[in-house]
């Protein structure tokens, strides 16, 4: 059986020596040694000035719309995980779906404007499989408007543009650290933002508004991290340059094994690396998709239709908008496995099946 996905674990001794020092200690929570160990440890790999570990990575949109005082339509892409949307939706406020770039998979900003009225206040847009936005356009958009920008950058650890973090754009940047994804602390979350003051507002929040003993500062909830978690993204940080070199060598080898495939991929930012967080195919039709899937998945080979379906026209609790470009890719695009203990045999084995499953007409 070869899965999707399958989270990288380091030696188990590496990982048990922190554990070891947590029950010394008896901290847990609340923001212990290795959870701020980990918070300046991420700024030094990261080159950023301030980062706040928390929960997860939905917990820390939600405390980003909170921190920026967001209401009324927040624009955002229907291409992304549920996630994106339902923090909107959790935080009062309505999400205005425009469609996305037919290449970079991206939110397209010569459509945000477009949808841009007088009750807009903000743009919440993805980093697709941690392909970057176009941030300069969404950022000339948004300093002429007076819009908040916030994006979703889940999939987008270790990636720069021009040599500098993606997560440096927009007023703020989230992340998730979830078991699944290339770097991990098994749950887990990230925020960013260049101002000083914004990163105050965002630690007290996390810590449900508590500005000290016996004080409060706005309304807060638990965004706190464990212990635990920070131990594990620890130790998984030290092999990070190992993690992406791996995945990047899987790539390669998939590129070139499966150059017949009759699919595209997604058109990554020129001015930016690749980190390698999925590995997805845009195929030629959706009955050819079906047709691969339905074949590997007897195989026990798994794929993941991601993402699908559209957001715009899958969720009960938003009227259906059906975007055309949005809906065509929802349709057509499949994420292969891809992991760091993936081999290269299994690779070469994934692509030989789904070429022959291809032209067995």
């Amino acid at each position: 059986m070869i899965p999707v996905t399958q989270p990288f674990l380091p030696p188990q001794e590496e990982y048990e020596k922190y554990i070891d020092g947590i029950w010394k200690r008896n901290w847990l929570t609340n923001m212990g040694p290795l959870a701020s160990q980990l918070e300046m440890e991420l700024k030094d790999h990261l080159k950023l000035n301030h980062v706040l570990f928390v929960t997860n990575g939905t917990v820390a949109i939600q405390m980003a719309i909170k921190a920026l005082g967001i209401s009324g339509e927040v624009i955002t892409t229907p291409f992304s995980f549920i996630a994106t949307t339902s923090s909107i939706v959790w935080e009062g406020c309505t999400p205005v779906f425009v469609d996305i770039d037919a290449e970079s998979l991206c939110i397209d900003p010569k459509k945000i404007e477009e949808a841009i009225t007088e009750k807009t206040s903000a743009i919440l847009a993805t980093h697709v499989y941690g392909n970057p936005c176009d941030v300069e356009a969404i950022d000339i958009i948004a300093k002429k408007h007076n819009l908040k920008v916030i994006y979703d950058a889940a999939h987008a650890f270790g990636v720069e543009i021009n040599g500098r973090s993606v997560f440096e754009y927009g007023d703020i940047s989230t992340c998730s650290l979830h078991a699944t994804k290339l770097y991990h602390s098994i749950e887990g979350g990230l925020l960013i933002t260049k101002d000083p003051e914004l990163l105050k507002k965002l630690a007290y929040i996390r810590n449900f508004g508590i500005a000290g003993f016996d004080s409060f500062s706005e309304l807060g909830l638990n965004g706190k991290n464990s212990e635990f978690h920070a131990a594990m993204g620890l130790v998984n940080l030290k092999y990070i340059s190992q993690i992406h070199e791996k995945r990047k060598a899987l790539a390669e080898l998939y590129n070139e094994k499966l150059k017949n495939l009759r699919s595209i991929r997604p058109l990554w930012h020129s001015k930016a690396n690749n980190n390698h967080s999925y590995y997805p195919v845009v195929l030629e039709s959706e009955e050819l998709l079906l047709k691969l899937k339905n074949e590997m998945d007897k195989q026990e080979i798994f794929t993941r239709r991601y993402f699908y379906p559209s957001l715009a026209s899958a969720l009960p609790y938003l009227p259906k908008l059906e975007l055309p470009i949005t809906e065509d890719i929802a349709k057509r695009v499949l994420c292969l496995p891809f992991y760091y203990d993936l081999t290269f045999e299994e690779v070469e084995y994934i692509a030989r099946l789904m070429l022959r499953i291809q032209n067995n007409d």
